[in-house]
């Protein structure tokens, strides 16, 4: 008798290399799918599906190598516990890109023999996958804050003027909403140009692209920080410098091809669960200026380190800067639920400056602290923080070697700084 193959995913995109992966599956016996939901995608991922859950499971049915399919009823990562435990495979196959030691263990507990795929193309195709495809439909980039993060709005730089540094990224992985990357201005700069950006001079680019995100008509009264249009629109490495404006005072930029080289390989990203929805990261906030200015000379001593292509000043650096923002804003890594009443046993949330501080919140159960603690406790890993405004989404790592480290860390995603 055959034995029962399983394999789970979204297959929002079917394409060639999904189907070569099911052809290699059904080689262990006969394949069973699990498909994600749309209400898993949409709060795992934080977007739409392409097509809805009964079209993709339609789709991949009609697959010859499959089966048969169902959609998961469980949600997030480990959506398809719920199939497994119905289904009770004899093998569970994942791609090299899909492995993690959570569901490595899973198997393992229930006597479940795991299979572990590289992604090859079929013979004489091209290698396809879901999140190429996704990078090649816009070369928008987007950016990643190093340093100083939280400096480019004036209600932080009043205590004490300082630099942000951006580097400039190649869309080169799945952009994912609320994960700290800018998604909200590199949304703003596709309405205008929804492919490319345009060929001006990268400065002004990155004024228009901040004038037209903060529309003065804006009903919401919040100002985007200028270090995201200023991080997507200018190449290389920048540095910004703030002083009680919107707009930075000056920038500096770095395209050296042996210091954006040297970046490239000790910076990589794990992602996370996106930041959840009704939850503020500014609840609770405390800025003061002896923490202003610790952000800003963290983020003059990672410039130096960078320049000089030291390691260990750059890694010491980096968490100093994020220690420094999570100092003025807890809610990074514990961020506050707007709509939940507080627990009795936390007390009242103390609230610093913003007169639209809400004090009867309840902290958002989440697991960011544990996740951070583990990479932090990882062989090669020196330094980490969370892009943008925190409260999920990726960690941004300082690593020792960054294509050391996503070889053995599937999940790790190697950083492409855009030049021009």
């Amino acid at each position: 008798m055959p034995k029962k193959v399983f394999v789970s995913g979204c297959y929002d995109l079917l394409h060639s290399g999904h189907v070569e992966f099911f052809r290699q599956a059904s080689a262990y016996g006969d394949l069973y799918v699990g498909i994600g939901s749309d209400a898993t995608v949409l709060h795992y991922k934080n977007h739409k599906t392409l097509y809805p859950e009964q079209e993709r499971l339609f789709m991949v049915k009609a697959i010859r190598y499959v089966k048969d399919a169902f959609i998961n009823a469980g949600d997030g990562v480990m959506d398809f516990v719920p199939t497994v435990e119905a289904l009770k495979p004899d093998i569970f196959v994942v791609n090299a890109d899909g492995s993690s030691e959570q569901k490595r263990k899973f198997c393992e507990e229930r006597g479940i023999e795991y299979v572990v795929l590289q992604r090859t193309p079929a013979e004489g195709l091209k290698a396809r996958s879901s999140t190429d495809l996704k990078a090649e439909s816009s070369s928008i980039p987007t950016r990643l804050d190093l340093a100083g993060t939280w400096i480019d709005q004036p209600y932080v730089s009043y205590f004490a003027p300082g630099w942000a540094l951006t580097i400039s990224l190649e869309p080169t992985f799945e952009v994912r909403d609320r994960c700290g990357l800018s998604t909200s201005t590199r949304k703003m700069i596709q309405k205008i140009w929804p492919v490319k950006l345009p060929d001006m001079e990268p400065e002004m680019l990155a004024k228009l692209v901040f004038c037209f995100e903060n529309d003065p008509e804006r009903s919401d009264g919040i100002i985007s920080g200028a270090q995201d249009s200023i991080g997507i629109c200018i190449p290389g490495l920048a540095r910004h410098y703030y002083n009680k404006r919107f707009w930075p005072e000056k920038i500096e930029t770095c395209e050296d091809p042996a210091v954006l080289d040297w970046l490239e390989n000790h910076l990589a990203m794990i992602p996370m669960e996106p930041r959840r929805p009704g939850c503020s990261v500014v609840e609770g906030k405390d800025i003061t200026e002896p923490k202003v200015k610790a952000l800003a000379a963290a983020a003059d001593r990672c410039w130096d380190a960078i320049m000089a292509m030291d390691l260990q000043a750059f890694a010491a650096a980096y968490r100093d800067s994020f220690n420094a923002q999570v100092a003025m804003f807890p809610g990074m890594v514990r961020p506050v639920s707007l709509d939940r009443p507080l627990r009795q046993a936390q007390g009242p949330a103390t609230c610093h400056s913003e007169p639209s501080c809400h004090s009867e919140r309840s902290e958002e159960s989440s697991n960011i602290p544990a996740t951070i603690s583990q990479w932090a406790a990882t062989p090669g890993v020196l330094a980490w923080k969370m892009p943008g405004a925190g409260g999920g989404g990726y960690l941004a790592l300082v690593v020792e070697d960054a294509a050391t480290f996503c070889q053995q860390h599937p999940e790790g995603i190697r950083l492409h700084i855009r030049r021009k």
